[in-house]
């Protein structure tokens, strides 16, 4: 007997009746299931003939324009095949892929479908999607849909099939255009990403699984601005929509799109348990899409610009300690050297608030708004740089690798005793940290699980550098900074790590604590 069934048995047990009432009991259930029944049967012969089109006219109504909607959008839809041959990480992947993972979802740990074990050299058959955006036959798709491909077909919705050239990617935002040679072909228009609403319908197209060409499935945007959370790079721009509309492998590529037909964003990833859909898919926005795609077919490329900073969110817990009157913006935790941002004069703790005078949100939203701005931009942002309001003009640069768009780091914890020792920073562990020589503070030695600490996110190997606004020289110096806080009061650190700076919000409980062990 499986588990929850012997649990189930053991509650039944525990609330067992005396016979005699339980045979009392037994006797009112007939009489009421009796009646019951008779109740059904009398309703089950009323309800057998057909529905009135009063009854059914809104969902008759809601299939109406479903089918119309698909019968407007699916010409636009492609499927992509690509042969690709994989380099050393793709093959490194493969060789770290857990063996428990089914074959058809091994999508979701490299590029394409998986690769059958042959000899060198090695290919891999991938399957995706895409949406036709010009009737001369350019088409927008993943870039990892095509990434390392040395052949692509193209097949329509009336099943001519054509090869396709490779006109650009973007990187960036995980975005690529192909052109076909066909003439008169169908597209569908460009909706506004900025417009959308949690709740609107939404409908996703694709070829799932590969085995399921021109498929379509409905759905409401469920969420807006949501982060990449498995992105290896947090300074890639996130803003992603996210969809209950089922996403599966080889929908990659395809339109999201919203009740008007209209293209609001390419569905490119979902997060999953299984390896397939499980409620939560993600397209980029059609205000990042549209963007890369035009750029890509005037230019093979796309030009994103940067500032040079890493940054936190502004939140409810780390405002106070940047006397903002609200809960929006993004701090700066870091300035790289000889970059725009550190060329402007901006510095580590300015709360970035407006660009050119339009209101920053958070970390997302700046991300999003610079990158999508072209090199040599002239913008001006207002900030707050200790309570006092600032405009500082900026140049923007060119983005041209990771470490060259601003950052964005997240942090918060639970109220308990902070939970880490700290050490100092000697050559020795300086050197095993890797640990740049312009860097001082007090290096976390160990982090006690559940500790205020451990729900910030600090770990062992990070370095702390400030402690509420103000620099740590070493061990000591943190640990006399925390004691002079008073009991109950949250602390906001800086923290180094090999992945760049970010700030942190410490809830610390009323009793405070002595030693190195905070």
């Amino acid at each position: 007997m499986i588990q929850s069934t012997n649990s189930l048995v053991a509650k039944v047990r525990r609330f067992a009746l005396p016979a005699g009432l339980a045979a009392s009991i037994c006797l009112c259930l007939a009489l009421l299931f009796g009646h019951a029944t008779a109740q059904a049967a009398t309703s089950s012969s009323a309800a057998s003939g057909p529905l009135s089109d009063s009854q059914v006219s809104a969902l008759v109504a809601l299939d109406n324009a479903t089918e119309a909607l698909t019968a407007r959008v699916t010409p636009a839809v492609v499927n992509v095949a690509v042969t690709s041959r994989p380099g050393a990480d793709e093959q490194q992947q493969h060789s770290q892929m857990p063996q428990n993972i089914p074959p058809e979802f091994r999508w979701f740990f490299g590029n394409g479908l998986p690769q059958q074990q042959q000899q060198q050299p090695q290919y891999e058959y991938g399957i995706g999607s895409g949406v036709i955006i010009s009737p001369d036959g350019y088409i927008l798709t993943n870039d990892h849909v095509v990434h390392g491909a040395v052949q692509i077909h193209v097949t329509l919705h009336d099943r001519r099939s054509f090869p396709a050239k490779l006109i650009g990617v973007d990187k960036l935002n995980d975005l690529a255009v192909i052109k076909i040679d066909a003439h008169g072909l169908t597209t569908i228009p460009w909706g506004d990403s900025t417009r959308l609403n949690p709740g609107q319908t939404v409908l996703a197209f694709g070829s799932p699984f590969g085995n399921f060409p021109f498929s379509v499935t409905r759905g409401i945007v469920s969420a807006l601005n949501r982060p990449n959370l498995f992105s290896k790079d947090r300074r890639k721009p996130g803003d992603y929509i996210q969809t209950d509309a089922a996403i599966n492998p080889g929908n990659s590529g395809g339109p999201l799109v919203d009740a008007h037909g209209e293209l609001i964003g390419i569905n490119t990833f979902i997060i999953t348990n299984s390896g397939s859909f499980a409620g939560a898919g993600f397209a980029i926005p059609s205000q990042i899409a549209q963007a890369s795609a035009n750029d890509i077919i005037k230019y093979g490329t796309v030009h994103h610009g940067y500032l040079g900073i890493s940054m936190n969110d502004v939140t409810p817990d780390n405002s106070s300690f940047f006397n903002l009157p609200d809960s929006t913006g993004a701090i700066v935790s870091q300035v790289s050297p000889d970059s725009p941002a550190s060329r402007a004069g901006l510095k580590s703790g300015d709360v970035l608030r407006e660009i050119d005078g339009r209101k920053v949100v958070d970390g997302s939203a700046l991300q999003v708004a610079v990158t999508s701005l072209p090199p040599g931009t002239h913008i001006k942002l207002g900030i707050i740089r200790n309570g006092k309001p600032i405009t500082i003009p900026v140049t923007v640069g060119e983005y041209h690798g990771a470490g060259e768009v601003a950052e964005s780091g997240s942090g918060s914890g639970k109220r308990d005793r902070l939970g880490l020792t700290v050490a100092n920073l000697t050559p020795e562990i300086r050197s095993q940290l890797s640990v740049p020589d312009d860097i001082h503070g007090a290096a976390i030695q160990s982090v006690r699980p559940a500790s205020p600490a451990d729900n910030a996110g600090l770990a062992p190997g990070e370095v702390i550098t400030e402690v509420n606004r103000h620099p740590v020289a070493d061990a000591d110096s943190f640990v006399n900074q925390v004691q002079a806080i008073p009991p109950g009061k949250d602390i906001l650190v800086l923290i180094w790590s090999k992945n760049g700076t970010t700030y942190r919000v410490l809830h610390p409980d009323e009793a405070p604590s002595n030693g190195n062990n905070n």
